[in-house]
């Protein structure tokens, strides 16, 4: 008689942890990336009666006689699934589309790190990507993420320039701008003309070996800031001061280029007055500034650099249709400060500068790219939960496995979103229904055991 009734108890105990989970997992739903739990019930173990027997030629075996004395809670165990998405367009909020949690550390050191699927980020004043608590969010080498604001880049000058598209082969006048920067940052302006009809008398050794059939002249000028041009300078060219200190160069003594095509209008070099083919590059002074050294080569207008296999894809053509050539700036920037970033898909923390750019810092020797770490385990469900959407590997998580968003098994990032808590509201009020009715059903068991026991008290009288 008593054993009914302390089954009924344990149960009650059982059933009140379940409402215990299940007020939490509703508590959570609206909590970003937090994990729903669950209760597993298991019976306690039983009170042997009689033990079984085997059959005999006289009779038949017979089957254990057990008591149960009630249930016991087996486990609660994480459910692991990925929650719906919450589109927030904020920069730092992250998402992880798939397997992976991110790192993150109390110490910008990287140490006692533990892993969430929480990704409402926000930068705090030093510009470490921390979490609502203010742990540090860590990168794939365990370092914290940091955006300095206030980072500049230098200027760098331009060293190369290119020339690409085409020119009628009708043409008797083209010409195409391209802007260049000096060491200082400055943008000076180019004037590059393709002059007269291509010319096929010339000869030369260089025009042969590059089977050049036919040649156009060529001249490379530089705007003043007072709209003068300065010439491209042949070495010799006559100066005259204008009280500047700089001088100004005059005359038509500058150097003519010409640029040499193939019987299919490719082009295939670059050519000086001579012929010959120019290989080397020019010193281009600029007022105020340290000069530029760009060169002087058919690379000039090559996008493969000087490639000059049968099959080399060229560039600048000479063809029978509508000239479109223009100049390109294949390098230099001036100098500028980041006004924005964001992170990719990839996890790659990419930079904004004012001039232009993007993670210029990862050019630099004591800079390197930031990418988001992600970690995954065997056995997730394995976690510890601490609290503020976190998790703690245990021994049963099994190893961490270290990675970066989109690689491997790992899932890439969704900028801009965040993972919402995977509860689902209809099954957890159908389990509150059914604990509501096992609690009270074990509770009327108790108290039908005591009416039970009265009776048997009530036997005396």
């Amino acid at each position: 008689m008593m054993r009914s009734m302390f089954s009924g108890v344990s149960s009650l105990k059982a059933h009140q942890l379940r409402m215990d989970v299940i007020g939490n997992n509703i508590a959570n739903v609206n909590t970003v990336g937090y994990k729903s739990s669950a209760v597993s019930f298991s019976e306690m173990y039983s009170q042997t009666l009689a033990g079984a027997s085997s059959s005999s030629q006289s009779r038949g075996g017979t089957n254990p006689m057990q008591v149960g004395l009630g249930t016991n809670t087996a486990a609660i165990a994480v459910n692991h699934t990925k929650g719906s998405i919450q589109r927030t367009d904020v920069a730092t909020d992250l998402m992880v589309d798939g397997e992976g949690f991110f790192m993150v550390s109390p110490a910008r050191n990287g140490e006692n790190i533990m892993y969430t699927r929480a990704g409402n980020f926000s930068m705090d004043s030093s510009g470490y990507l921390v979490t609502v608590e203010g742990y540090y969010v860590l990168d794939k080498d365990f370092e914290p993420i940091q955006v300095n604001m206030s980072e500049t880049v230098n200027a760098s000058a331009t060293s190369k320039l290119l020339v690409s598209g085409n020119i009628n082969y009708n043409d008797k006048e083209y010409g195409v701008t391209v802007d260049a920067y000096d060491s200082l940052g400055d943008t000076h302006t180019f004037d590059i003309k393709f002059l007269e009809d291509p010319i096929t008398t010339a000869t030369s050794a260089d025009l042969t070996a590059d089977n050049a059939v036919s040649v156009r002249k060529m001249t490379i000028t530089m705007q003043r800031e007072s709209g003068d041009l300065r010439v491209f300078p042949g070495g010799t060219d006559a100066i005259a001061d204008d009280g500047d200190g700089l001088g100004e160069y005059i005359g038509d003594s500058a150097e003519t280029f010409y640029v040499g095509f193939d019987e299919n209008g490719n082009v295939v070099g670059l050519y000086d007055s001579a012929y010959a083919t120019l290989t080397d590059e020019r010193n281009i002074p600029i007022p105020g500034a340290a000069a530029l050294n760009i060169p002087l080569n058919k690379s000039m207008f090559y996008l493969n650099g000087d490639d000059t296999s049968p099959n080399a894809q060229t560039s600048f053509s000479q063809y029978a249709q509508d000239s479109d050539a223009r100049g390109i700036q294949m390098d230099g920037f001036s100098a500028g400060s980041i006004s924005s970033f964001n992170i990719s898909s990839k996890g790659e923390v990419i930079s904004y500068y004012t001039n232009g750019n993007t993670n210029m810092y990862e050019e630099e020797d004591d800079k390197k790219p930031q990418i988001i770490g992600l970690v995954s385990f065997d056995n997730p469900g394995g976690l510890m939960k601490m609290g503020s959407n976190m998790f703690q590997a245990t021994p049963n998580s099994g190893s961490p496995k270290y990675g970066i968003p989109a690689s491997g098994s790992f899932g890439s990032l969704t900028p801009g979103a965040l993972e919402m808590s995977n509860v689902d509201l209809s099954a957890q009020f159908t389990d509150m229904i059914t604990t509501q009715r096992g609690f009270q059903a074990n509770s009327r068991v108790i108290t039908t055991s005591d009416e039970i026991l009265q009776e048997l008290v009530n036997l005396k009288r």
